[in-house]
């Protein structure tokens, strides 16, 4: 029996909350916490009076207001939180900080040039698909291969010389690092194998770890860093897609998540165990999150922000924590390394998965972004609305393979000098730090 529903308001520093208290036996659930934002309404007059229901009933307006509030569509089953949780871990892990630090005067300064470079440049989603590897359709073939390019899309690093380290050959070309990974992706298409089709993955019998090694041969001896890791996430993603709650299909995914990218990330991480790139700091778990967000943003550049790619909040999104934008951070100027992280990324130490080190790298670059955001949001009122993490995060991308070509073309016209750098490195700039990872 429902005696009644109070409600207790509060402010903290971000919003307003009400705090709904009902029995436990009503819905199953003894406290739920709802936005005010979300269209939080009285019960009708009818809720006012007391009536009588069987223990195990379950209000039928109520019940609808609670999943309307917690933002959970039909048939779904499990709530999902309205954010990531990655900013906020981010913000904890900067805070605590030991070995890096950003720099406000460099962020600063950094935020302007970043800006004025992404206007003469006119960067915006489009140039995702204005790469010739990128897939151009935009129907569901497209999402099923961003989808698959996701999941494998970490750790391409190497010690070895551009000449020598993993490389794909496709179109008359030599692909290394995330490229590679795309061109495999494509020449497979090519070859007749349908890599990116769920099913395939889930066969054994039709695509045999034998095959899949093939597709992913190298153009190199050194074959595609955690091959074995690679076959491994496929199989287990391949098996939850073709069970009976999604059909073999990555697109139910984006139908469940209903326009947002939060949901859609945790839904990926929920889902998915490879996704769930989460570790403790301090004593707290914190998400970063990079595949999961990566996989949402790829989708909302390669669709413009329409059909597959429409996420009312995509700017709830954070930069994608990997190798390669924490480098481009350092050499701006924006984040700071103490001397012994420093000494350790020089002299390219592995820094292990999950120590401290290796997490404060990742955090702190995540809030530098999204100082930057906030900077070039202040400098540029116009900018709102145009300018999120993504599109940072992929412009410092871009920017630094461009370096890095650069780089290798300026050391392979030298003579005499020292050597050429290790792949990814780029003169004039301490190396990305060295971490074997699923992660990135």
């Amino acid at each position: 029996m429902i005696i009644r529903y109070t409600t207790k308001y509060f402010t903290s520093s971000t919003s307003h909350w009400a705090t709904v208290s009902i029995p436990s036996r009503s819905l199953r659930l003894s406290t739920c916490i709802f936005p005010q934002n979300r269209h939080f309404r009285p019960l009708s007059s009818s809720r006012h009076r007391r009536r009588r229901m069987s223990e195990d009933e379950a209000d039928p307006e109520l019940q609808a207001l609670l999943r309307e509030s917690l933002g959970l569509g039909p048939g779904s089953c499990k709530a999902l939180p309205s954010s990531t949780g990655v900013l906020k871990s981010a913000e904890y892990i900067c805070d605590n900080a030991i070995d890096v630090a950003i720099s406000p005067d460099g962020t600063r300064a950094a935020a302007e040039t970043i800006w004025q470079l992404m206007q003469k440049k006119h960067y915006s989603t489009e140039t995702w698909s204005s790469h010739e590897l990128h897939p151009q359709a935009k129907d569901e073939n497209t999402v099923n291969f961003i989808f698959t390019m996701n999941l494998l899309n970490f750790s391409f690093w190497s010690e070895l010389s551009p000449e020598e380290r993993f490389a794909i050959d496709y179109r008359g070309r030599r692909w290394t690092g995330y490229w590679s990974l795309v061109a495999a992706l494509q020449r497979a298409l090519d070859e007749g194998y349908p890599i990116t089709t769920p099913s395939f993955w889930h066969d054994r019998h039709s695509s045999p770890d034998s095959l899949l090694s093939h597709i992913f041969r190298s153009a190199t001896a050194e074959p595609i860093p955690l091959l074995a890791e690679r076959i491994s996430i496929l199989r287990e993603a391949g098996d939850i897609l073709c069970s009976d709650k999604f059909h073999g299909r990555p697109v139910t995914l984006i139908s469940q998540a209903e326009h947002s990218a939060s949901r859609l990330v945790n839904l990926l991480a929920q889902t998915f165990p490879n996704f769930r790139d989460t570790t403790t700091f301090h004593g707290r778990e914190v998400r970063l999150y990079k595949r999961a967000q990566i996989l949402v943003a790829d989708l909302w550049a390669c669709f413009n922000g329409v059909s597959y790619g429409h996420f009312d909040d995509i700017g709830q999104l954070t930069m994608f924590a990997d190798y390669r934008i924490p480098q481009m951070l350092q050499g701006l100027g924006c984040l700071l390394y103490s001397p012994r992280l420093e000494s350790r990324v020089r002299r390219l130490q592995l820094l292990r998965p999950g120590e401290d080190m290796e997490v404060e790298i990742r955090g702190c670059s995540i809030w530098c972004v999204e100082l930057l955001r906030r900077q070039i949001e202040s400098r540029h009122p116009e900018a709102k609305g145009k300018i999120n993490a993504v599109l940072i995060d992929f412009f410092l991308y871009d920017s630094c393979k461009e370096m890095e070509s650069r780089s290798q073309s300026q050391s392979h016209h030298r003579t005499g000098g020292p050597p050429p750098p290790a792949s990814g490195d780029i003169h004039g700039m301490l190396p990305h730090h060295r971490t074997r990872s699923i992660f990135y």
